[in-house]
Parts: C-alpha cells; structure tokens; sequence
C-alpha cells in the first residue's frame, strides 16, 4: 500500500518506520485480546490540525452521536482549536495538546511528547479512539492510549497499530473521509448528512450582535489573509473586490482575520469609503468570529478556516481557490461557489511544500483569478441568497 506523503525523504522515514512497526504489532496483536464493545461507552477522538479540518468533521461527530447515543466523547485538539472544540454539541471534554509540526508559532510537542500526553489517557478506558488523520504521528498517539478498539487510515503510516485501517481517498471530500471511517467502525451505514452546525455560545453571539448593530445589509465579510503564502489571492484585488461590490449593491463589509493581518487590512480599507466598512480583525476571539459570520449575509475568502466556519453556522461563502483541491476542501453549501481556474498543473494541493516556482510570490493559479470573476460571484450568491428568503431583495442590486 503506497503512502499518501509528498515528501520523498519523509515518505522514506515513514515508510522504513511502519515496517518496523508491521513486525512488532504481529508479534504483539495475538495477546492483547482487542474488541470493539458493541455500546461503547467511552470514546476518544483525534484532530490535532487546523480549524478547518476540525469543522471538517462535524458531520461525522454528529454520526458518533447517532450511533452511540449514551457515550462520553472526548475529543483531542491543538490549543488553537480548544474553545471551538467546546462549542460542539457532541463532545464530552476536550483535551488540548499541540504538535510541533502543527503549531504555527514553533511551539509544541514533538512525536515522542504527544505520545507521552497520550499516556496520561489511559486512566480514563477509552472503549474506543478514532483518528481522522492520516498521520502516523496520530496513530501511535492512539496505541498509546490504551484504548481497547483504534481505528484511523493507514495511508499516512502506522497502519498495523490500528484495529481497523482504511486509506484515505485524497479524491473525496475530508468530510466522506471521516464519515466512511465512522461507517467502518461501527460496521453501519451512517445516518442520512445533515448541514454541519456549530452552536455558537450566548455570550459570543451577543458580543457579535454588539458590534454589528450599526451595521447595515447586505453584510459580507471579507478575509484578506490566506494563512499562508501560497494560498494568498493579493489583498489588492480583494479591496478591489470589496470597492465594487460596495458600488453595485451598497454593502457593508466587515473585516476579519489575525492581527498578524492588520497591513493586509489596511490596504483593503484604504478603498472603501469610511462607513463602509467594519474592521474586527485581531480584536475578537474565536468563538465571537463565528457569531460575527453567523450574522454575514456572505463571506468572501480564500481557502480559510473562517471559510470553514461560514459552513458550520450556514453562512453562504465564495470562496477563491489555488493551490487547494476543492475536491476535498471546498464548501458545499447549495449557496456556496469557489472561484478558482483550471491550469495542468492545479490543483497540486502542496501548501506546505510548494512547488520551487511558486514561491515568492502569487502563484499563477491565484494570479489568474481576476476580480471581475469574484465580484460576479459575490453578487450571484446574494441574488440567490435574496430569492431563498435570507438576504431582503430591495438591499441587492436592480436587474
């Protein structure tokens, strides 16, 4: 079984590490006396990455649920992820641990830490841990756990720790992905989809409310920053965005993102008339940034976890795609729309390794998407947001 990693030296290591382990698990596996308990009653789950992949798996969450109505399901995630972890409606409590490969500041645990951390799980009897990543790092996380059933993809390595052990299909969405795996381990085919929600808290919503009060409609955010460079459409093609859509249909537009982002913020806000527009970036917390995109009529952004968490709380979303493969990433609302181009070598989903001739600047699968394109893709969505009943009619432009 061929490894899902693009880097030759790191596929090299993994695979030289997963044979070891392939050796080891045989000897070992016919005296652990492992089973899956028909009803179990205590669950661990792992998605140690970014926000996006965690709201990923909102759907398949909500099936732990379905088919296990009465268990305690805990779930692992970076610190960045921790209160949004808690706002989800099936999880029990959250632990908070973050990898070093992960931790976008240099922080973290190292393999050999996490498996340490996971160590300390053991005391708890986990009847079951699920690991929707395909990281081998993951998995050896998940054999240290104890618990008494694991399951996870093998596609990353690690595959013999796991009791059951699916590729990952880098052609589907990370949302049927997980699902599949819940489906798998529980030998059941998994419930009728229904839309990610995420339940934002009381007093984020209230703080949202507070600060989009004066605001008027249509609202639609705008997240300059790609998170990273390679994902990065120019913030001046998005101010220019932002000024025509304020021409054609008078919307206000709220900005979102880090502080980190400020000088991307300021280029956009530099076009837009004063009361047009509504800054937030690096002044709320996570939590708040959902209510605020709860109340969005639409958000345009690149492929970003707020992107992700305009699904979860039904938000319409365009969303401007280079590198990324919207197979896999790409929101699926009925009002949703990425705008991206087509070219022979995209989409090559190598964000944390870009290819040599991509970096330093807009890659030319970026590059290509022009403004005209966004524009007529933000005012599409409104249009059919107006006719579905959530955006007013008279707030959009005149045919």
């Amino acid at each position: 079984m061929p490894l899902n990693i693009s880097d030759r030296r790191e596929r090299a290591l993994v695979a030289t590490a997963d044979r070891g382990l392939a050796i080891l698990s045989s000897i070992a596996r016919p005296f652990r006396g492992r089973r899956l308990l028909r009803t179990p009653a205590r669950i661990l789950v792992l998605r140690l990455e970014r926000i996006g992949d965690l709201l990923m798996t909102l759907p398949a969450l909500a099936d732990i649920r379905a088919l296990a109505p009465k268990a305690a399901i805990d779930l692992a995630v970076g610190s960045w992820n921790a209160d949004i972890a808690r706002a989800i409606d099936p999880v029990t409590r959250v632990h908070s641990v973050d990898a070093s490969w992960l931790s976008r500041d240099g922080t973290g645990r190292g393999p050999l830490a996490l498996v340490a951390a996971a160590r300390q799980w053991r005391k708890t009897n986990y009847d079951l841990a699920i690991n929707f990543e395909p990281d081998i790092r993951g998995n050896l996380m998940l054999a240290a756990s104890g618990a008494r059933w694991t399951a996870g993809y093998r596609s990353g390595g690690g595959g013999s720790l796991l009791d059951v052990a699916l590729d990952f299909d880098t052609a589907a969405h990370t949302t049927e992905n997980a699902r599949r795996l819940v489906a798998a381990v529980f030998d059941a085919a998994v419930p009728s989809e229904q839309p990610p929600t995420l339940v934002v808290p009381a007093e984020a919503h209230q703080n949202a409310s507070r600060l989009l009060a004066d605001a008027g409609h249509p609202l639609i955010g705008l997240h300059v920053s790609g998170g990273r460079a390679i994902k990065q459409w120019p913030p001046e093609r998005f101010a220019e965005a932002a000024r025509r859509i304020v021409d054609d249909c008078g919307a206000t537009i709220v900005l979102t993102g880090a502080g980190a982002d400020r000088p991307m913020a300021e280029i956009v806000k530099a076009a837009l008339p004063r009361h047009k527009v509504l800054d937030v970036v690096g002044h709320v917390d996570l939590l708040t940034l959902a209510g605020i995109i709860e109340l969005m009529d639409l958000l345009v952004t690149g492929d970003t976890g707020p992107m992700h968490v305009a699904v979860a709380v039904g938000t319409p979303v365009v969303a401007i795609f280079g590198p990324s493969d919207p197979a896999r990433y790409a929101p699926r609302g009925p009002l949703d729309h990425v705008v991206r181009v087509d070219l022979p070598c995209s989409p090559c989903n190598r964000i944390r390794l870009p290819p040599a001739r991509c970096a330093g600047h807009t890659p030319d699968c970026l590059d290509a998407v022009s403004v005209t394109e966004v524009v007529a893709a933000a005012l599409s969505a409104l249009d059919r947001a107006s006719r579905a009943g959530i955006v007013p009619m008279r707030l959009l432009p005149n045919d």
